[in-house]
């Protein structure tokens, strides 16, 4: 849904940019697009967006902050030194 909608915005843009109509094309767009955005279904449609928005984020950064925190842990598990093993110069130098 979000594609087709930045598809639409993007044609419409396009539209306008290369247009050479002039003025008066570019007026009669822009009216459309005013007109079409204040419709009360897309502002419904909007609402709708804006409530499930919000009825989620704090979901969203709680998931957020468990996967960093998990990340987090895993990275300061993982610094622990090594147990170094003798290199296979060091063995055969030594050896001689």
């Amino acid at each position: 849904m979000k594609g087709k909608i930045l598809l639409v915005v993007g044609l419409g843009v396009g539209y306008v940019l290369g247009a050479r109509a002039g003025r008066d094309r570019y007026e009669e767009i822009k009216n459309a697009a005013q007109k079409f955005w204040s419709d009360p279904r897309v502002q419904k449609q909007v609402n709708q967006a804006e409530d499930f928005v919000k009825d989620k984020a704090p979901d969203v950064a709680e998931f957020l902050s468990d996967g960093a925190k998990k990340v987090v842990s895993q990275v300061a598990g993982a610094k622990k030194p090594a147990a170094r093993k003798p290199s296979s110069t060091r063995t055969s130098t030594a050896k001689k």
